[in-house]
C-alpha cells in the first residue's frame, strides 16, 4: 500500500491507499485517512474512507466497521491491524451493506425507494464467460432478479429490484473492468446503453430469479417480454436493435 504521514498541531494524520483484490471481481482502491489525536491510542482515531469503486453509503459502512474494530484495540497501536482487517473483510462489509440497504428500501413505500426496472443494451462481450459470471455475481449480491439475454448479436440485461440496488449495479457496470479489449487487456464497459429505467408497475410481473438465456429467434425474445407483462417495453426498445 501507499503511505503518507502528516504531523499536525493536535496529532498526526496518516493517508493510506490500499488495493483490495477480488471484491465483486474487481480491484477496489481504498483511500483511508487516520487522524491520531495526541492521546492516541487511549482514544480511537478519526477515520475517513473514500473509494471511486464504492458508493458513499458503502464507504460510510466501511468507516463504521473500522471504528467498531478500533474500539476493541484501545490503549494499543491499531492502525496496522485496522488496515489488515479491512483488507480481509471488505467483501463481507459490501455484501452486508447491500443487504441492509435492500431491507431499508423494502420497508419504504416512497416512489424513490420502490421496485424499479432497468433495461441495458451491451454492444459485445469478448470475454463472455467471465463477463456473464460477473453479472450473475452482481445480481446475486444486490438481490436483483431478471434476465441476461442473448439473441444473435443482441445482448440485453433486464433487472428488477430496489432502486438503490439498481443504481449500485449501474455504478459497478460502468466502473469495473468486466471485459477485455482487442489485445486481451482488461477494460471497462464503454459501449453500454441504458434503454429504460423505470418503476415497476402493477401490470408488470416480478422475476423470481436472475437467469442467463439464449434465444434463437426474435419471437422467442418477444415471448419472454410478453410473459413478464413487458410487451410495451419490448415494442419500444427491441425492434430498432433488430434492424
Amino acid at each position: 500500500f501507499i503511505f503518507f504521514c502528516f504531523p499536525e498541531m493536535n496529532g498526526i494524520s496518516f493517508r493510506i491507499q490500499i488495493s483490495v483484490k477480488e471484491v465483486l471481481d474487481t480491484d477496489v482502491l481504498l483511500k483511508l485517512i487516520f487522524h491520531l489525536p495526541v492521546n492516541y491510542p487511549s482514544t480511537v482515531p478519526d477515520i475517513s474512507v473514500n473509494s471511486d469503486q464504492l458508493t458513499r453509503a458503502q464507504c460510510m459502512d466501511v468507516k463504521e466497521k473500522l471504528l467498531e474494530q478500533a474500539k476493541q484495540h484501545l490503549s494499543e497501536p491499531m492502525v496496522h491491524d485496522l488496515i489488515l482487517w479491512v483488507q480481509q473483510h471488505l467483501k463481507d462489509i459490501i455484501k452486508q451493506s447491500a443487504t441492509v440497504c435492500n431491507e431499508k428500501t423494502t420497508l419504504s413505500k416512497g416512489k424513490e425507494d420502490g421496485i424499479w426496472m432497468l433495461l441495458l443494451h451491451l454492444d459485445h462481450m469478448r470475454a463472455k464467460a467471465k463477463y456473464v459470471k460477473t453479472v450473475e455475481k452482481w445480481a446475486s449480491h444486490l438481490r436483483l432478479t431478471g434476465r441476461l439475454m442473448f439473441m444473435g448479436k443482441i445482448i440485453l440485461i433486464l433487472l428488477q429490484g430496489d432502486r438503490s440496488s439498481i443504481k449500485e449495479y449501474l455504478i459497478l457496470q460502468k466502473t469495473s473492468k468486466v471485459d477485455v479489449d482487442s489485445s486481451g487487456k482488461k477494460c471497462k464497459e464503454k459501449m453500454m446503453r441504458v434503454l429504460c429505467e423505470t418503476e415497476v408497475e402493477s401490470q408488470h410481473k416480478r422475476f423470481q430469479t436472475f437467469e442467463v438465456k439464449e434465444y434463437s429467434a426474435p419471437e422467442e425474445l418477444q415471448k419472454e417480454f410478453e410473459t413478464a407483462g413487458l410487451t410495451a417495453l419490448f415494442s419500444e426498445f427491441v425492434p430498432p436493435l433488430l434492424k
